[in-house]
């Protein structure tokens, strides 16, 4: 009796769990450097632990071969798909797939359009080698949903791994896969709602089933939002409160006979992102879901699965036909989009083989057609030719993406730098660095800033270091005992009231303007902070970042040390991140402030060539269209270079070698030239040109505007020896800010504007002179 109670479907699950998981991961580990994605590592783990390999074993199959065992299965895979499929929704970017939904739509739509030709075409040689009596037209839909569906979570899964999901092509592809899905999914509604008057109905019901849970859901999210003001997360009950209106409207889907798929990710793409809600049920829904839920449910699928199908040279057939009709369906209609929308080859075929991944749409057809009246001629050789086709699709796509994707380095880089970016209509990606709640007022200003324009998109990073305390003191208490909401990593205990403040001042913000900011906490000594930033930078593939200054000013004005493993750290990343690098000194209240319909505020980019300088004028750009902000543009010129280039032009001699500070100062004046007639010519710029004969000139004219402005923008500067900044740097005190950059910064200098010095990315300098050539 004690046996049986042990052996019960409920712990059979919960072993099967266990030992899929321990698979899952043997078979990830392995197959990864391959590149295959971890759900066909996971439905992997399901074969070898199904009837295929393991359960021939009598004692295994005795195990997982019970009564209600498979009801156990449906109700588990129920509720992780919920759960992931709300998860997708809440993480997709919505503003990219607005402003691409043509592209994506296209690509979608042709890989669809191929695949749903393929389909017909063999539909009547599928019928007879699989003996379909009744019924047929709805077979045929279903053969074609399977050729053109794509599926999202493996997209995504496969993407992320690659570490190509912030790159152009990669974004593109999961929202043409997202697109892909939810057009095979509502076709497939479509196809059952017209079986009859009565499913016709319900579908209209499942629909309003849909918009209740949206409304009810964003009600719930504002309301929290507001209710739980001072906590970092909601606590467990306020989560589980949001999810059950969910998992209760899809199971009345389900019980329609729809399939909720469509509902769960439409909930989550109208769930609010800003506040802490969504911050919570990302935080706890991304690790769940990724590391249990997604491979539990795809090793549940494919333990379904019976090598023996194998045995008929007739399903052999039918299973390498499908696949390699829904190859090249898919490769033939996204090379012809993307020849339409004239995207590369290469990235064409990159998407043909991406969309080409199965393992979602294709597996929810074998849990909801069966209970249909409609679909009698559903067995299980039918069965086991969905997952067969999945699981080699999915193989066969995998190792071709990984294979391009290593051979083209673009894809693993990001724009390096803005002036050699698309321009200020591209999107723009920042990484903003802070190390206390003090910082995050100011970087929230220049975030706004730099939304000014909202046809411009951006996307800001927010990172939140935290130093790693050498000793630290471990709680008492047990689970059980600790503050509802308490109950996250030891990471969590780090950072203090500053993670409850910056977290709110970003909310804040976010719900004024409705700008989402991403925001990551970073726990690391300061000796080995500098990589996760790093690393960081790569990930994002953001232009520029933004770091904080070592020091913080002091209520008499001067300038005081904060940390010195701050300035240790930003020396670091000046070294070796992978961009275009920007240190922000904050003068507090004086200094740059959020711009508002009230306040204007003034700011100065200062000029005197480079690369640096033109990094600085490139970011300037970005700001200039902010209608609450003043923009002027002081270039420094050599009072005598005028002269020397007249006498130079008249001379008729033809010059063979052109040095360096040349060219240099030809990019200059092409660069100023094109700022002028964008931004000055309409308007929207003030223009000053300023020529001095040394540093004492310079410094002159630095008193002068020192109290006009609350940002000067300023590049580092590196083209080594100038007379216009001559003796400036007698008494430098911090090189990381260049020469110009150290004195506006200095307390002997005592200005009250906030400065933004920015050096560009060194890595792509040579690539940038190179094309300047060209």
């Amino acid at each position: 009796m004690c046996t049986d109670d042990l052996l019960n479907p409920l712990t059979t699950t919960f072993v099967q769990s266990c030992i899929m998981l321990l698979i899952s991961q043997f078979f990830h580990v392995v197959l990864k450097p391959l590149g295959q994605p971890g759900p066909i590592a996971q439905i992997l783990a399901g074969l070898v632990l199904g009837p295929s390999l393991l359960c021939r074993i009598k004692k295994i199959g005795e195990l997982f071969d019970q009564r209600d065992f498979s009801d156990y299965n449906f109700i588990v895979s129920f509720i992780f798909r919920i759960l992931f499929m709300f998860l997708i929704g809440l993480e997709t970017d919505i503003p990219y797939i607005k402003r691409n939904f043509r592209q994506a739509s296209m690509i979608a739509c042709g890989g669809i359009i191929a695949c749903s030709a393929f389909g017909a075409a063999i539909t009547i040689f599928v019928i007879r080698m699989l003996i379909i009596n009744e019924h047929k037209l709805i077979f045929a839909h279903i053969i074609m949903i399977i050729l053109a569906s794509s599926a999202p979570p493996v997209v995504i899964r496969l993407i992320t791994e690659l570490k190509f999901h912030t790159a152009e092509v990669g974004r593109l592809a999961i929202s043409s896969s997202l697109i892909n899905e939810m057009s095979c999914m509502i076709w497939y509604d479509i196809v059952i709602a017209f079986t009859s008057g009565k499913m016709f109905g319900h579908g209209i019901l499942c629909l309003v089933f849909t918009v209740l849970a949206v409304v009810l859901n964003r009600f719930l999210a504002i309301w929290y939002n507001r209710r739980r003001q001072n906590q970092r997360y909601l606590p467990g009950t306020d989560v589980l409160t949001i999810l059950s209106p969910i998992i209760f409207f899809s199971f009345l889907i389900e019980e329609f006979g729809y399939n909720s798929t469509i509902s769960c990710f439409f909930i989550g793409v109208m769930f609010p992102r800003e506040g802490k809600t969504t911050r919570t049920l990302l935080h706890k829904l991304t690790y769940s879901v990724n590391n249990f839920i997604l491979p539990i449910y795809f090793g549940f699928n494919g333990f379904r699965f019976d090598v023996s199908y194998l045995g008929s040279f007739r399903n052999v057939i039918v299973v390498v036909l499908v696949i390699v009709l829904s190859i090249g369906g898919k490769i033939i209609g996204t090379l012809v989009a993307c020849h339409y929308l004239k995207i590369p080859r290469n990235e064409g075929v990159i998407l043909a083989f991406i969309l080409n991944l199965k393992g979602h749409g294709e597996l929810l057809l074998i849990d909801v057609v069966p209970k249909s009246k409609a679909f009698d001629w559903w067995d299980d050789n039918f069965h086991n030719l969905v997952i067969i086709v999945v699981v080699l699709n999915t193989f066969i796509a995998g190792p071709v993406v990984s294979c391009i994707l290593k051979r083209e380095e673009k894809y693993s880089q990001g724009h390096n730098s803005l002036e050699i970016d698309d321009g200020p209509q591209s999107e723009l990606r920042i990484l903003f660095c802070v190390y206390s709640s003090r910082h995050i007022s100011a970087k929230i200003g220049l975030i706004s800033a730099l939304n000014g324009f909202k046809k411009v998109p951006i996307r800001p990073y927010l990172m939140y270091l935290v130093e790693l305390p050498k000793k630290r003191c471990k709680t008492n208490l047990m689970y059980h005992e600790l503050e509802d909401g308490d109950q996250y990593s030891d990471e969590e205990d780090y950072g203090g009231n500053d993670v409850l403040e910056i977290n709110d001042a970003v909310d804040n913000f976010s719900t004024e303007t409705k700008v989402i900011v991403y925001i990551k906490k970073v726990v690391s000594s300061f000796a080995a902070m500098f990589e996760n930033v790093c690393n960081s930078v790569e990930d994002f593939r953001v232009s520029i970042l933004i770091l904080t200054y070592h020091k913080h000013q002091r209520l008499d004005g001067k300038m005081e040390i904060s940390k010195e493993g701050v300035r240790m750290n930003n020396q670091k990343i000046l070294r070796h991140a992978r961009c275009s690098i920007g240190i922000f000194v904050d003068k507090g209240q004086t200094g740059f402030q959020q711009p508002n319909p009230e306040v204007e505020q003034n700011v100065v980019t200062l000029f005197f060539g480079g690369p640096d300088d033109r990094e600085a004028l490139a970011f300037s750009k970005r700001i200039a269209c902010h209608p609450r902000i003043n923009l002027t543009v002081i270039r420094f010129q050599q009072a005598t270079l005028g002269e020397q280039d007249n006498a130079s032009i008249s001379n008729d001699e033809v010059l063979l070698t052109i040095s360096a500070s040349e060219v240099e100062n030809a990019i200059d004046n092409v660069s100023m030239e094109d700022f002028c007639k964008r931004y000055v010519s309409s308007g929207k710029v003030r223009y000053l040109e300023k020529h001095v004969n040394n540093g004492l000139e310079t410094l002159e004219v630095l008193n002068e505007i020192k109290e006009m402005y609350s940002l000067i923008i300023i590049g580092k500067g590196a083209r080594g020896y100038s007379p216009m900044t001559t003796g400036l740097s007698d008494w430098e005190e911090c090189p990381e800010l260049g020469t110009v950059g150290d004195l506006l910064a200095s307390s002997e200098f005592n200005i009250s504007g906030s400065i933004l010095v920015i050096q560009q990315n060194r890595h792509s300098r040579n690539h940038h002179c190179c094309l300047m050539h060209d």
